[in-house]
């Protein structure tokens, strides 16, 4: 246990999600914690305002001095996200400090307790939110180390004890493969990250592995239809239509879905406290593993109408009669297509005006047909440039060449600088950011515009 071992913890890469949330929970338990990460953000904020030291200089000039030379009693977290040639890492390594990755680390820590795990390519982040809220509303004791900051509790880390956790299990890296759980979830397994993984089949196998690590006894949920493998000694239940649980009656009233939980339990009229379809069978895969946690149907219901959800997923921003505004973190085609499809069915015939920025050169490369395909949705696009993160330019892939792909009616190239003037002067009813880059920083700036801007007509 990395706290029986360790009094100080350095994170290189601390203002990821899932970052901030392990250096929030080892400070918790006592340790002395610091990190570095590129820019400032509200997350590296936040963590100073809890009084975590954050650099912003890859240099090992700002390491805190009760960090340097320390390498017997500090453990360095990283992110596989952070450059290779990295300074601090450098220096790290020289100095032989105990480095494992931030996959790893969360493996050590949840290791000590119940495990209650939520993989996919989509809807993990909500998922493992929604879970957490329904456990957290029931009164059970446990700890969530989530991958998205909750609306309910505006944070990503919710404290309790050390015996039950719920997390959220990336796919990224293999990361998924530290942990074993006794009950998990997978949403689904959508080829994604092929810069890790080479070949979708390769991903597929890496999700089968993470499942034969659900503990013997153990219960796996999992999407109904995907290609998986299901472990022996296990208690598996597939939701979804044709699935073992599933919702039924499911409609719009009021622009919030109800719906009956059905299967072994039926629980009728639940109301989602989140639109869309997939959030309503993201519901389902979490009141699966909360019943079989114990919760009461009680607890569900009054938790499944009250949880607002995760911030940049399917966030309002400003909702009027003139003029709606959400904001999306997807950034994978078929999460595009979950977002239009959901606002199409809550808005049928506004105008939806969406600005999306492509995160990664080799995930635009890879799925540039779906993305094509879901983008020529909207009635008109805004498409940025792409966001590097971690790669270098591939030549050839652009936003230039993914817009001619693109059969949107009306349709735009937009440098940042320049985003803000072009909206003032578009018609539109619903607004949508989309991305998982940096176009999160434009939205405060976006949302003060539309709260004095006057429909363009």
């Amino acid at each position: 246990m990395i706290g029986s071992v360790y009094t100080h913890a350095y994170f290189v890469g601390i203002g990821g999600i899932g970052m901030s949330a392990l250096a929030l929970y080892l400070q918790h338990r006592g340790l002395t914690v610091a990190g570095y990460d590129k820019t400032p953000s509200d997350i590296t904020r936040s963590l100073e305002h809890a009084g975590i030291a954050v650099s912003f200089t890859d240099s090992m000039e700002t390491l805190p001095e009760d960090f340097q030379g320390a390498a017997t009693h500090t453990i360095v977290i990283y992110t596989p996200a952070v450059p290779r040639d990295s300074f601090l890492l450098a220096y790290f390594s020289e100095h032989q400090y105990e480095r494992v990755k931030r996959a790893r680390a969360l493996g050590m820590l949840v290791a000590e307790g119940q495990t209650l795990a939520v993989a996919g390519t989509h809807g993990k982040t909500t998922t493992s939110t929604m879970l957490a809220h329904i456990l957290r509303v029931a009164d059970v004791d446990f700890t969530g180390i989530l991958g998205g900051v909750s609306s309910n509790y505006d944070s990503n880390l919710l404290l309790g004890g050390h015996k039950r956790f719920v997390v959220e299990a990336d796919e990224f890296d293999r990361s998924f493969l530290q942990l074993n759980p006794q009950m998990a979830v997978i949403t689904s397994m959508d080829a994604d990250h092929l810069d890790i993984y080479g070949a979708p089949e390769h991903m597929t196998e890496a999700y089968n592995d993470f499942a034969a690590q659900v503990k013997p006894g153990g219960l796996l949920v999992y999407k109904h239809g995907m290609p998986l493998r299901i472990p022996a000694g296990v208690t598996a239940i597939s939701y979804g239509e044709g699935g073992m649980v599933r919702a039924g009656q499911v409609r719009v009233e009021n622009h919030r879905y109800h719906f009956d939980y059905v299967g072994a339990t039926v629980i009728e009229n639940l109301v989602c406290g989140l639109p869309g379809i997939h959030n309503v069978e993201n519901a389902v895969a979490a009141i699966t593993v909360a019943l079989a946690q114990g919760v009461s149907i009680a607890d569900i219901r009054t938790a499944i109408a009250g949880f607002k959800g995760v911030k940049r997923r399917f966030e309002y921003c400003i909702d009027r009669e003139d003029c709606v505004y959400i904001d999306d973190y997807a950034h994978h085609p078929t999460e595009i297509n979950a977002l239009l499809t959901s606002v199409r069915q809550l808005y049928p015939g506004r105008k939806v005006l969406g600005i999306f920025q492509p995160h990664l050169f080799s995930r635009t490369r890879d799925f540039a047909e779906g993305f094509a395909r879901s983008l020529s949705a909207l009635d008109e696009l805004l498409l940025l440039d792409i966001y590097p993160a971690r790669e270098l330019p591939i030549p050839g892939i652009t936003s230039g060449w993914l817009l001619e792909q693109i059969t949107a009616p009306a349709k735009a190239l937009v440098q940042k600088a320049e985003l803000l003037d072009t909206i003032q002067k578009k018609s539109f009813d619903v607004l949508l950011t989309i991305g998982a880059g940096d176009i999160d920083r434009f939205v405060r700036p976006i949302t003060d515009l539309l709260q004095h801007k006057s429909p363009v007509r």
